[in-house]
């Protein structure tokens, strides 16, 4: 266990099966839980999107550890970024969960980060509480949204010069489809919580994905909240969370 700077690293360098570093910063909470959440962030976005940040602040001050962590080719992590697309992002979540394999995991995934944990859980067991905020569910119908008007590999994501759109990204999105068929196979505690002002991931796509869900899944609606939680959304998206995910631990430690 180290500081570099401000931030406790425990783990050692974590490594993608591609070889790639994978950028991470632990909100240690209390020494001895051996309880961790996982923060998994959205395209384009990063470990220390503003409300990522708090989230993990939070956990830790409520005592539960947190690590939150960019996918390969995204903030600090190593990798390209045209080379981002869920399915790589879930082996990314899979090598993180080595490394945590002594640990009781819940796992929070943002946009298309929730995305790739609903893919994770479905057949991954380690994963022992799920947390969908704003949760991409149906990936063609996003991709044709948000990129139809764009060439792959020649354009950007959202004009974002630092976001090449690829077309393995693409073809990816639209090969996955839609992630609620995947639904009925989590078998764990899953909260998912979505803002009403949500522009980018409809709050649709979590209503069609409760439908298929088992009965420990429910949602919170957040009134007025956007895609990121911002402003005075983010602390109540907070309190939510960290709510739910202590209640469900003192269910499974009893």
């Amino acid at each position: 266990m180290k500081f570099v700077g401000k931030h406790l690293i425990m783990f050692g360098e974590i490594k993608n099966t591609y070889g790639e570093r994978l950028d991470y910063t632990f909100h240690e909470g209390e020494r001895e839980s051996k309880n961790i959440v996982l923060l998994g962030h959205g395209v384009t976005g990063n470990k220390d999107r503003p409300f990522i940040v708090a989230l993990g602040e939070g956990l830790a001050a409520a005592g539960i550890p947190a690590l939150r962590f960019s996918f390969s080719g995204n903030g600090g992590s190593e990798g390209n970024f045209t080379d981002s697309t869920i399915s790589k992002e879930v082996d990314d979540l899979g090598t993180v969960l080595n490394v945590l394999a002594s640990y009781t995991i819940c796992y929070v995934g943002h946009s298309m980060g929730g995305a790739v944990g609903v893919l994770r859980a479905s057949e991954d067991r380690r994963i022992q509480l799920l947390v969908s905020l704003a949760g991409m569910t149906h990936t063609k119908a996003f991709a044709q949204r948000e990129f139809g008007d764009v060439t792959p590999d020649e354009g950007f994501m959202w004009d974002e010069p630092d976001c090449p759109l690829s077309q393995a990204y693409m073809d990816d999105l639209i090969q996955i489809n839609t992630v609620v068929d995947c639904s009925p196979q989590i078998t764990v505690p899953w909260l998912l919580v979505h803002g009403d002002e949500d522009d980018v991931v409809p709050i649709e796509d979590s209503h069609d994905i409760l439908t298929k869900a088992n009965e420990q899944a429910q949602l919170i609606t957040l009134e007025g909240a956007n895609h990121v939680f911002s402003d005075e959304h983010t602390p109540v998206m907070i309190e939510k969370v960290i709510a739910w995910i202590k209640m469900q631990l003192a269910n499974l430690n009893p």
